[in-house]
Order: C-alpha cells, then sequence, then structure tokens
C-alpha cells in the first residue's frame, strides 16, 4: 500500500504504519486517531483492541465494518489538546466509508487519553444526520386540497 489511509497524504509505512504494527507509539491524539482509521481500512483489529480504553467495544463488530467497508477517507475538522505534552485530547473528525455500495459517514468528537504513557481511544460522541424538518405546514387529511380542485386532500393529491 502506498498511500496512507488516514489521507495524510504520505505514505502509510511513513505514515500510520508504525502505529498500527506496534512498532511505534502514537505521539498526540490526532495521529493516534489517523492509525485508527488507518487499522480499519487495512483490517489490523489488534491495534484498534490495543488502543481501545475499556467500553463495549466489539471485535466482531468492528471486523465486519472493517472487512465490509470500502474506506474512502478521513477529514480531520477539528482538535483540542492531544499534543505530545499533553494528557488528553479531543479529535473531531469524518470518517468516509461504503457499505454495501451505499456511501456513508461517521462524524466524532473521540476523546483520547494516556494509558501508560501511551494514548488510547476513551469515547466520543457521534454526531447523526441532521433530521428533516418540514418547511411547509402540514396538510390535515380532511383539508382542502392545495391544488385547488375543491375536493378533500386525501380524496385528491393526498392518496
Amino acid at each position: 500500500m502506498s498511500q496512507c489511509p488516514c489521507g495524510s497524504g504520505r505514505a502509510y509505512a511513513d505514515c500510520c504504519e508504525p502505529y498500527v504494527t506496534g512498532a511505534a507509539p502514537a505521539p498526540t491524539a490526532e495521529a493516534l486517531m489517523r492509525s485508527r482509521y488507518s487499522a480499519y481500512a487495512v483490517g489490523n483489529l489488534d491495534h484498534l483492541e490495543r488502543t481501545q480504553m475499556g467500553g463495549d467495544w466489539d471485535r466482531s463488530a468492528a471486523e465486519s465494518w472493517s472487512k465490509n467497508s470500502e474506506w474512502l477517507g478521513l477529514d480531520v475538522l477539528a482538535t483540542e489538546a492531544g499534543g505530545e505534552g499533553d494528557e488528553t485530547g479531543v479529535v473531531e473528525f469524518t470518517a468516509r466509508f461504503a457499505l454495501s455500495g451505499v456511501p456513508q459517514e461517521h462524524t466524532e468528537n473521540a476523546r483520547f487519553g494516556r494509558r501508560d504513557g501511551a494514548w488510547v481511544y476513551l469515547d466520543g460522541d457521534v454526531s447523526g444526520s441532521k433530521p428533516i424538518v418540514r418547511e411547509t405546514p402540514k396538510i390535515g387529511r380532511n383539508e382542502p386540497c392545495p391544488c385547488g380542485s375543491g375536493k378533500k386532500y386525501k380524496k385528491c393529491c393526498g392518496r
């Protein structure tokens, strides 16, 4: 694999691979987050498990998601702390992937902390899609049809 899946523009071997394989610890929360995305893309579940702090991580579900997805890219939206001298950090990101050919996005504010000096994923808040908001008032079934036919909506355009 030449380009790193994390979207850094660097070669995988010079970017996330040392973190994913465990050859080196990620120096920052963002580097760990990028390596976790790359681990999903290359199917390295050991890295995901090694960098997961407690919680309800399900290896079989993660493996299924990893294998059955086409990994399309990662966008880091914001970071807060998480540097080499910090103990905690937050990384907001959007992971793009396709599942069964359907493009999808996973946006999260992920929290990271250090365990024995190494960065680990603690938890995160997933941002869902925005709710659909009706722009016009709802037409009742027994109201006159807005098309002007003079019929009730349920007998005209509301069928």
